[in-house]
């Protein structure tokens, strides 16, 4: 990220004297900016880049523009990786108003606004309401996108993490079993490798497999009937994870 923020600085640089500082073009470039920023977690330095470009959608597109969803979305989570949930939660709401009114309550934009809510009442501590957002959220998904869709591993995982902090560790192994399945055929498809670039996705892979496996421990040791069972799962997880990139350090903990 370090090496691409002088490049996103000159494109900004490049958009503003060829648009104008108040062109929805300037606000994509900010938007990127403010991005690389953030993956460095140079929240000061992203922070007023997100809310310039918040201000120019806002400005440019009106208050109920997709676009703007997108960089409310983009400044909560900002919010959300700092704790700072009081000033997340009413942007996180507003972008998921305006997705639901702009494309319809079905809208893969929506389960996204609905699971990132959801994160953030989880983050919390606000079980009960996150719970049925984050299902919402998967339903939408698994039928707009497909069963298999990396999002709904996505989802799969944030709904095992909010089983697990509750103990509910059945439902817990459940869900992380399914979101490592989807994540096994994507990896087999491409013969160990996901997509270029995809780096949310092995995030998510890596979360997935470190999950499963602890969860699997947790399991074992409240219920050594199935100790067998899921030591064998472990160990498979574990190979899994060593076929992929992700994969060193997980699987020694199986």
């Amino acid at each position: 990220y370090r090496e691409a923020i002088p490049y996103a600085q000159e494109a900004l640089t490049l958009a503003e004297e060829e648009y104008g500082p108040e062109n929805p073009a300037v606000a994509l470039v900010l938007n990127d900016l403010a991005h690389l920023y953030y993956k460095q977690s140079r929240y000061g330095e992203a922070e007023p880049l997100f809310k310039r470009s918040l201000e120019i959608r806002e400005k440019a597109l009106g208050p109920e523009h997709p676009h703007v969803a997108t960089s409310l979305n983009n400044l909560a989570s900002l919010y959300d990786d700092q704790g700072r949930y009081a000033e997340a939660e009413p942007l996180l709401e507003r972008a998921l108003a305006i997705r639901e009114k702009a494309l319809g309550p079905e809208h893969p934009e929506v389960a996204q606004s609905l699971n990132n809510l959801g994160g953030l009442y989880r983050s919390q501590g606000r079980y009960g309401e996150a719970e049925p957002l984050l299902k919402h959220a998967l339903a939408i998904w698994e039928k707009a996108l497909g069963p298999e869709h990396p999002s709904v591993a996505t989802n799969l995982g944030n709904l095992t993490g909010l089983y697990e902090t509750q103990g509910r560790l059945g439902e817990a192994l459940d869900h992380i079993r399914r979101a490592t399945a989807i994540h096994q055929g994507r990896v087999v498809a491409g013969r160990g490798q996901l997509s270029a670039g995809a780096e949310h996705e092995h995030r998510d892979v890596a979360f997935t497999f470190e999950a499963h496996v602890n969860i699997a421990s947790k399991v074992m040791t409240l219920d050594p009937e199935q100790l067998d069972t899921l030591t064998g799962e472990s160990f498979e997880v574990a190979q899994l994870a060593r076929a992929t990139s992700v994969g060193a350090a997980i699987s020694r903990m199986a």
